[in-house]
């Protein structure tokens, strides 16, 4: 979820459930420590909770960062041991970890003696030559001697040479059969399953089985399936928000932005996913994807957005 799932584009979610954990997008401890760590830990009280999702393999400075986000008071710290993209493997960070547990061990301690906050771990089932699953229990087993309690899987192999992040989201086959059999060998951890979930029928159907579910690319491109997840899965009352009520809630975020110099496409472009499924749902994605960059007032073009939410 690089470059999606920014403090915009969270703040935005947060309007539409107020209990689902949010999760940043990767950052590298490397950007942390040597860039500008205030721009990458920002983030808005309205966000929580919320995670903080690490990329890194050097026990110390993932430490470093895990004491950073706690002190910017994120509610927890999670490892990245999934994404299979070249950049990130180069550094030794990613997918390509799970190659290598007792390090993974290594990292997790750290962390967890550095901070009180919850530190957990995202991963896959297996990477191309190492993708048994005694291989699986190995990693698990050596990151749960650590004191990793939870863990996100996954249900997809990577594929670390010949294939794009994009199909290895989509070629590796979903195993969920492989997850479920992980809780149950592990049943004293938590197991959050991640992968190809698209519905709230099929967050039902998993949460028969596993602790969590994760919602990636499907909660990003069809944001509004999270407006009855708090109705659905957390047992609110409150009543479920219409898309025309979060985007005039998000109104005045966008009108702070703006008066602070920012662009309202840096904010807008998160939302496109509200315009699916009724009459009006293209011009409402042309208007905050094409006119909004010729807009004298942006604002006003964002109520002739809204306006073609009533209802919906």
């Amino acid at each position: 979820m690089m470059d999606w799932t920014d403090r915009h584009c969270r703040y935005f979610l947060r309007l539409l459930s107020k209990h689902a954990l949010l999760y940043t997008e990767m950052v590298t401890t490397g950007a942390i420590l040597h860039g500008d760590h205030d721009r990458f830990l920002r983030h808005n009280e309205a966000e929580h909770p919320l995670a903080l999702q690490l990329g890194g393999s050097v026990p110390a400075d993932l430490a470093a960062c895990a004491r950073m986000a706690q002190d910017a008071g994120y509610d927890e710290v999670n490892l990245n041991v999934g994404c299979p993209s070249d950049r990130v493997q180069n550094n030794m960070i990613g997918a390509c970890l799970m190659g290598h547990p007792a390090l993974v061990a290594d990292c997790v301690k750290a962390m967890r003696d550095a901070v009180s906050i919850p530190v957990t771990v995202k991963h896959r089932i297996g990477i191309n030559g190492r993708d048994s699953y005694a291989q699986l229990c190995d990693f698990v087993g050596q990151v749960k001697d650590a004191g990793c309690t939870s863990f996100t899987v996954h249900a997809r192999i990577a594929i670390l040479e010949g294939l794009s992040p994009k199909e290895n989201r989509d070629i590796p086959p979903l195993r969920y059969d492989v997850a479920a059999q992980l809780k149950r060998d592990f049943a004293e951890l938590e197991i959050i399953l991640n992968g190809g979930i698209k519905t709230l029928e099929q967050c039902d159907e998993h949460l028969q089985v596993f602790d969590g579910v994760m919602l990636g690319r499907e909660a990003y491109h069809n944001p509004y399936l999270l407006a009855a997840v708090d109705q659905r899965l957390f047992g609110s009352t409150a009543p479920v928000i219409s898309r025309a009520e979060a985007l005039a809630q998000l109104r005045p975020y966008i009108a702070e932005h703006l008066a602070t110099g920012g662009a309202m496409h840096h904010i807008t472009r998160h939302v496109l996913g509200l315009g699916t499924g009724f009459p009006g749902a293209r011009r409402f994605r042309q208007l905050l994807s094409v006119d909004i960059h010729k807009a004298s007032d942006p604002l006003a073009l964002l109520d002739q957005a809204g306006a073609l939410l009533e209802g919906r």
